[in-house]
């Protein structure tokens, strides 16, 4: 199996529920507390797993927001592993997740340093990093019903933007929506092979032909999409 999300970037509309879902079960789960930095102060700060970043595409009027969740992508060349000199960082060979094992880690950063996607959170209170896990710890939990078996930011999503199955299977719900919707990795050119996809932005309003400024909104799009999976 390679189980991972795919994240419609067409219905996302960025309201960090996903993040704060995704904190909460976290919080309580395989990886422990994730500390919280002046909460209530000028600067608040903390441990997340799942960051969204928002990106205006053209100019106004012909403009579009577009944003875009991200979190670690479960590579299957994953050189956060390959560097770790404790062994903490690995990937599991059943399914190919990525974790890391609390009691070996020593927060040195070198699989910060080596993840592009910037998906490794450390946690300074306990001196050891911290990142996403699936929700490992409730998607094999034979005690909730089959269809609560996913991921937190899955289940929580207002929009229905996320999606969480196995890539291998082409008769999955994930597979289907890559193969369907053109589903984009982030930085392939880096070799990584990120498992998680994402979908681009559709324009869904018909659009005349001598319609200028609505042809530069699809090329703005469409360009910014390009640049951001090729950079």
């Amino acid at each position: 199996m390679r189980l991972g999300l795919v994240i419609d970037m067409d219905t996302c509309v960025g309201c960090h529920a996903c993040a704060v879902a995704c904190k909460q079960w976290n919080t309580s789960g395989t990886t422990g507390p994730l500390t919280d930095y002046r909460p209530y102060g000028e600067d608040p700060s903390g441990v997340w797993f799942n960051r969204i970043r928002h990106y205006e595409v053209g100019d106004y009027p012909n403009n579009k927001t577009v944003n875009i969740p991200m979190s670690c992508m479960h590579c299957e060349h994953a050189d956060c592993v390959n560097v770790c000199p404790t062994g903490a960082s690995y990937k599991r060979p059943e399914d190919g997740i990525v974790l890391v094992d609390q009691d070996k880690c020593m927060g040195c950063n070198y699989c910060a340093w080596a993840c592009p996607y910037g998906a490794r959170e450390l946690d300074r209170e306990d001196g050891v990093m911290k990142k996403c896990t699936l929700c490992v710890d409730r998607i094999y939990d034979e005690q909730l019903p089959p269809e609560e078996r996913q991921p937190a930011c899955v289940i929580t999503c207002p929009a229905h933007a996320r999606f969480f199955g196995d890539f291998d299977d082409d008769a999955s719900e994930v597979s289907r929506l890559v193969r369907e919707r053109g589903g984009v990795k982030q930085m392939p050119e880096l070799g990584y092979k990120p498992v998680n996809t994402y979908l681009p932005p559709r324009i869904t309003r018909s659009i005349p032909t001598d319609d200028v400024r609505a042809n530069t909104l699809i090329t703005s799009v469409k360009d910014w999409v390009n640049k951001m999976v090729a950079r």
